[in-house]
């Protein structure tokens, strides 16, 4: 993680805050930030466009920043990367320091993707099933996949868990296709 420009930069902004004693601040500010992200095409479009220039990107996102609360350090974070044309990696720093941090917290992470959005009830069950199958505490990050009929597919480090409805489906699709 830390060869990598994402790694990197995510790294310093983990160093400062861990020493600034502003993780928990940092960490809803990154939420708040990625909720948004994975919510807007418009804003993924300005993160990631290299014909949108870094003033205007600046000015965009400072607006952006304002009304969703985002001040401080992870408001200056932001700053840095767009004045350094960085912020089509921003995804992929921010991922970096949820990873960071759940290192930190002893944590395992673990991304989720399901066909519709998971309960309480539901996350707490997972939350369960995976502490059992990792044996660490584990922090979820989720989002809702529109091209799964129902089920899960869960990553956690290197292993991936599929068990959604369609990937049941093409599996029994190959095996009739066989038998015949």
């Amino acid at each position: 993680m830390m060869a990598s420009m994402a790694g990197r930069y995510a790294a310093a902004l983990f160093e400062i805050a861990k020493d600034e004693k502003r993780l928990t601040q940092v960490e809803s500010d990154v939420k708040t930030f990625q909720t948004m992200l994975d919510a807007s095409e418009d804003l993924r479009r300005l993160v990631r466009s290299p014909v949108i220039t870094a003033d205007d990107q600046a000015k965009a996102l400072a607006a952006i920043l304002e009304k969703a609360g985002i001040a401080g350090l992870t408001a200056n974070f932001l700053n840095l990367i767009t004045r350094n044309r960085r912020l089509f990696a921003v995804a992929d720093m921010l991922k970096n320091f949820r990873a960071l941090l759940a290192r930190e917290r002893g944590e395992v992470s673990a991304d989720v993707a399901s066909a519709h959005p998971l309960s309480s009830e539901q996350m707490n069950a997972l939350k369960d099933a995976l502490k059992a199958q990792v044996g660490k505490d584990v922090q979820i990050n989720t989002r809702v996949d529109p091209h799964l009929l129902g089920g899960l597919v869960v990553k956690v480090g290197s292993r991936m868990i599929d068990s959604s409805l369609r990937t049941k489906l093409n599996n029994l699709k190959v095996a009739m296709k066989g038998i015949g």
